[in-house]
């Protein structure tokens, strides 16, 4: 399946209500690599494993950079990047697969060459488990 047609919304509190961010041009991965712990006892001849907890890792969306309205996400996202607000977040997929999170951003606008395009990277620090839904099937 394409990235085409996913989005991105934010909410400034629990069971609020999302506020779809334009310009989106990249997902990051999302899933959680557990951490991988040695459990290993005097009387094994092995090593022996659990998994811990999981790290998500970096979750970076990089969006168009656009300033010229007071609707521009890069624009309406730095005020809580400033403020350290933790966000609640709804990434969609085309095929309605829904992925809600909450977490604190940080913004960096990327730099530009010649024939090249100024975007602008969101970094989510999680604060939550992450919540995937599927899509409802149709009958």
């Amino acid at each position: 399946m394409l990235a085409n047609g996913a989005t991105l919304a934010y909410a400034t509190a629990a069971n609020g209500t999302f506020n779809t961010l334009s310009g989106l041009k990249e997902l990051p991965d999302v899933g959680v690599d557990p951490e991988k712990v040695d459990n290993t006892t005097l009387e094994d001849t092995i090593k022996k494993y659990e998994m811990g907890i999981g790290d998500a890792g970096d979750m970076t969306y990089k969006f168009k950079y656009d300033n010229t309205s007071e609707d521009s996400p890069y624009r309406v996202l730095r005020p809580y990047e400033t403020a350290g607000t933790v966000l609640y977040f709804k990434e969609t997929l085309k095929d309605g697969t829904t992925t809600e999170f909450n977490g604190q951003i940080s913004i960096k606008r990327t730099g530009g060459g010649v024939n090249g395009v100024i975007e602008f990277d969101m970094s989510v620090a999680l604060q939550s488990e992450l919540t995937i839904t599927d899509p409802t099937v149709s009958a």
